[in-house]
């Protein structure tokens, strides 16, 4: 663990925009960023651990690369300079993170996260509840404390703490990435120029932005109690709850800090790179897999071998194993979408339909959760012609009336 730098004000408090910008562009130095909006989200992000008592949420930061070497650590380095209280940990050493935040605000820079999440974790659990759980200021953990002879009571520790976390892509699970706010690095080509990294020199010259960042939270925290900044258009529901103390902070900050924070929350929200869950990632390959057949009904042998063929897809190695029509099954049982029993190419099996939908049963077809997940659908034009090839076998179907059973 490392130390946290104290820091006890001593200067009048300099703008927020000013200081903003001067965390931005101290942070610059040090990374070749993908693109424009990761160093002034950085500054909101790390701003916002000097003001944290203001807010119910706080983001995750994930700092994700496809390989080591990227650039992630360094990013957590100079967070290390520059957020409140920071508490640097490395994977699974962090279970004593717990006790840590129960006793007093500190932030969380936890590197080579997959140990937590990965598949020799399992005595991280109290680990991965803090990160799961701890974005909500509300979230807590219960902890036996006592002996045999007194006896036992159970307390519960608070684990609400801002936290940034660094791994490999595709190693954190949607529970914590769908309360994140994801960098997607990549290693620094040999024309992208970075400052090097220096770390006394860097203590030195952070010293000053800390008091900044300090002073500025003293004058600024009460402001920001309870304020409820406009988003950005198409930002709603869980985007809209983790933007936002980083909107309210650029607001209070002023100057064109307010359009930046927004143009960064746009592209964050709607980054195109951003892994979708394994769940809408079946979803899309099952749309794209039907409209490729030209078909609106598959069975699930055949759509579980399509899938395990795909050359770029996850389907070969779904928790140690290929998938399966049991793991199919169980997946798409998540989206109220369940297998059927049909003939289909001359074979009677189970598999899974497209239309109809119902809307008065609580199993629906593929559509309907495409339609939710995916967005519009575009429309399967060759398999309208298939529909009467459903076999109406008593108390497996009725044609298009939605009545669906359960099973493999």
């Amino acid at each position: 663990m490392t130390a946290a730098l104290r820091v006890v004000p001593t200067t009048p408090p300099v703008p927020g925009h000013v200081v903003l910008d001067q965390v931005r562009d101290f942070v610059a130095r040090f990374s070749a960023f993908p693109n424009e909006h990761c160093a002034p989200m950085l500054a909101l992000w790390y701003a916002h651990t000097w003001v944290i008592d203001a807010f119910y949420i706080t983001p995750r930061l994930i700092l994700s690369s496809p390989e080591p070497g990227s650039g992630k650590t360094r990013v957590l380095e100079i967070a290390q300079h520059l957020t409140r209280q920071p508490e640097m940990t490395a994977g699974g050493s962090a279970a004593a993170l717990v006790r840590m935040v129960a006793a007093g605000p500190i932030t969380i820079l936890m590197d080579e996260v997959d140990t937590v999440f990965g598949a020799n974790g399992a005595g991280n659990e109290e680990v991965r509840q803090m990160l799961n759980l701890g974005y909500k200021r509300t979230a807590t953990i219960p902890k036996t404390k006592g002996d045999p002879a007194s006896g036992f009571t159970v307390e519960r520790l608070p684990i609400f703490a801002p936290t940034a976390l660094a791994g490999l892509a595709g190693r954190m699970p949607d529970t914590i990435t769908t309360r994140a706010i994801t960098i997607h690095l990549r290693r620094r080509r040999h024309d992208e120029k970075v400052e090097a990294y220096r770390e006394a020199k860097i203590i030195r010259q952070a010293e000053p932005l800390r008091e900044a960042l300090s002073t500025w939270a003293i004058s600024a925290g009460e402001r920001l109690v309870g304020t409820e900044p406009e988003m950005p258009p198409g930002v709603d529901d869980r985007p809209a709850e983790i933007w936002e103390p980083l909107l309210a902070i650029a607001d209070e900050a002023g100057g064109h800090w307010p359009m930046t924070a927004r143009a960064a929350c746009t592209h964050f929200v709607f980054d195109k790179n951003t892994t979708p869950s394994l769940g809408v990632r079946l979803l899309g390959d099952l749309r794209a897999l039907f409209t490729e057949a030209g078909t609106d009904r598959m069975h699930s042998a055949e759509i579980v071998a399509r899938l395990r063929a795909i050359e770029d897809g996850p389907w070969s190695d779904v928790g140690g194993k290929p998938i399966d029509a049991q793991r199919l099954a169980r997946e798409l049982s998540l989206y109220h979408v369940a297998p059927m029993t049909f003939k289909h190419n001359s074979t009677n099996a189970k598999g899974y339909v497209t239309f109809p939908t119902g809307t008065q049963v609580t199993q629906v077809g593929l559509a309907d959760a495409w339609a939710r997940y995916l967005g519009v659908m575009e429309q399967l034009d060759s398999a309208a012609g298939s529909s009467s090839d459903v076999h109406e076998t008593p108390g497996l179907i009725d044609n298009h009336a939605g009545h669906f059973t359960g099973g493999v």
